[in-house]
């Protein structure tokens, strides 16, 4: 089995990095198996063409604004995530949706992906989430592994 967990955004721009965080701190914290592969994919969704391809499972962290309270985080799967592209509700989306949607027309598409976004608060320039995006991080984090856990990934924490 093949797991590629992607963390997308612009770690410039306060919660757009989010997803980038979640994953760093993800491989931080965790002892992760050799078939799963962390992927800052930054604003570069095209360029993660090679690495994401025929993964068994695709998880993404992101950010996404869905018009909730900010720091709510949303879980997206399979016919639900086309939707999410049909408003722009990422100032990196493109990059994603043109990824997957490169990988669907070469039949290279994992076979399951799952997307968890981050209402954001901010865009404001700034290296840190805001308060209400940092206070949902760690379970941001917890949602991951246990995702990672529920699709048969043996995760341990690292030693302190």
């Amino acid at each position: 089995m093949r797991v590629v967990v992607l963390g997308v955004g612009n770690i410039l721009l306060s919660d757009e990095g989010v997803g980038v965080h979640a994953v760093n701190r993800l491989e931080e914290l965790y002892e992760l198996p050799a078939e799963v592969e962390i992927i800052d994919g930054g604003t570069s969704g095209m360029d993660c063409l090679d690495q994401v391809s025929n993964a068994d499972y695709l998880v993404i962290a992101d950010c996404m604004r869905s018009k909730k309270e900010p720091g709510t985080i949303t879980r997206l799967t399979g016919d639900q995530i086309p939707a999410f592209f049909k408003t722009r509700i990422s100032p990196h989306q493109v990059g994603l949706s043109d990824m997957l949607g490169a990988l669907n027309f070469h039949d290279m598409l994992p076979k399951n992906i799952i997307l968890y976004g981050v209402e954001p608060e901010s865009f404001a320039l700034g290296m840190e989430p805001t308060p209400a995006v940092a206070a949902r991080l760690p379970e941001l984090v917890a949602k991951l592994v246990a995702e990672l856990t529920e699709i048969g990934v043996t995760i341990l924490p690292k030693a302190a």
